[in-house]
């Protein structure tokens, strides 16, 4: 997958368009990422004890990698990922600025 946790993504399909997070977690199987502050949901949950009471929740949902869009941390634009082989190293590069992300 070409996303990595700790990139800057912006949100381009869904209730949160246009928004812009980072990555905390990267589902690869899946093919989902959960992103900070973005697709937010409100979760009903039953008292279980005395110290879990019950209450509305907001927990964040993984989003498809399909939805979001890399934001190149040199130029500050949305971009593709591309990949550039020097000797035994393999580099993620921005496809509008050339430089290596």
């Amino acid at each position: 997958m070409k996303i990595k946790r700790g990139d800057n993504v912006l949100i381009t399909l869904g209730k949160d368009r246009g928004k812009k997070g980072k990555i905390e977690h990267v589902f690869q199987k899946k093919r989902e990422v959960l992103v900070s502050g973005i697709n937010i949901y409100k979760r009903h949950l039953k008292a279980r004890s005395e110290s879990q009471p019950g209450g509305i929740v907001e927990i964040t949902k993984p989003l498809s990698v399909s939805k979001v869009v890399l934001i190149c941390p040199k130029c500050n634009q949305q971009t593709r990922v591309g990949y550039k082989i020097t000797g035994k190293e393999k580099m993620r590069i921005c496809r509008k600025c050339k430089e290596t992300i």
